[in-house]
């Protein structure tokens, strides 16, 4: 079952944020910790949120980033400078990431870009300080690295494909997996797949989630589920991405060549999906990423 509602998931874990943009928080015994940050604009309503629910603050230590992309790591620059003492972590990979000009330049256009789509305007990101700067360090996480919260901890895995920095995150204690897009997207009753980094490392990142037993899964998108569904995302998501290889090479042989294919297939996506949230520049560009991965020789295409 899909769940997008925001509030109590199970003891001690917390969705907070909107529907198209999900955190969550879960306690331990001793410290509570963020899982994926989101876009900037939530923030009003994830601290609205942690206010109505009785939600403690002060034991929020830990901040994960998931994956450096700006609709992951947007609310991380306002809370790590209104909380100093908050650790933040990200992979190696997602650091380096973060500590480009250009690439931090991306995640502030690209934030007002969405912003704007979804909201009508960027007023509410007036009053925040909410833009990445050079001021936002933390410490790295990678495959079995794990982040102990007394009675709970969570547990990492590198899952690149989506991104080149994409890590997944968790917690055997409530069986539940946290892949950001790591795995599909769950918009309506879809698997959105965008593995714009890489297809074969997107699919190894998948065999590598298959192995985990799972029974909440809860995506950076649309909501959490659970249920039968949540033990067969997995599955169902490397089902996804098979479908999606065939549509990206179906669309370069009709319309020949990457860029006339990605606008055929960001006009079809938002036909058929006129909500989803991401800008169609935005879609456009990682409709590109896949494409060129199908463009070389067939010992490169990933099948």
């Amino acid at each position: 079952m899909r769940v997008k509602k925001t509030g109590l998931i199970n003891e001690g874990l917390w969705l907070l944020g909107t529907e198209e943009s999900c955190v969550y928080l879960l306690e331990g015994s001793q410290s509570s910790v963020l899982i994926s940050a989101g876009l900037s604009y939530i923030l009003p309503e994830c601290f609205r949120q942690i206010a109505s629910w009785g939600i403690s603050e002060k034991k929020i230590d830990h901040i994960i980033i998931l994956h450096a992309h700006f609709d992951h790591v947007g609310v991380v620059p306002f809370l790590k400078r209104k909380w100093p003492h908050v650790t933040v972590y990200a992979s190696s990979r997602g650091w380096e990431v973060l500590a480009n000009p250009k690439a931090i330049s991306v995640i502030n256009e690209f934030t007002l870009k969405v912003c704007r789509r979804v909201r009508g305007n960027a007023d509410i990101l007036s009053s925040l300080d909410w833009q990445w700067r050079d001021d936002v360090r933390g410490e790295n996480l990678k495959q079995n690295s794990c982040i102990d919260l007394g009675d709970r901890h969570v547990e990492i895995y590198e899952t690149p494909g989506h991104s080149s920095c994409s890590i997944s995150a968790y917690v055997p204690q409530l069986k539940a997996l946290f892949p950001s897009d790591a795995a599909a997207i769950p918009y309506q009753d879809e698997y959105v797949i965008a593995a714009g980094s890489s297809f074969e490392a997107y699919q190894q990142s998948l065999e590598k989630l298959a192995g985990l037993d799972v029974k909440l899964l809860c995506a950076d998108h649309y909501g959490y589920i659970t249920g039968e569904e949540a033990t067969r995302y997995i599955t169902q998501s490397k089902s996804a991405a098979g479908q999606m290889i065939d549509k990206l090479r179906l669309a370069l042989r009709k319309e020949g060549g990457v860029e006339p294919a990605a606008a055929r297939l960001v006009k079809l996506h938002f036909e058929r999906r006129p909500d989803y949230f991401v800008h169609p520049d935005i879609l456009l560009s990682t409709y590109t990423q896949m494409l060129k991965q199908f463009t070389h020789s067939e010992e490169q295409v990933f099948i």
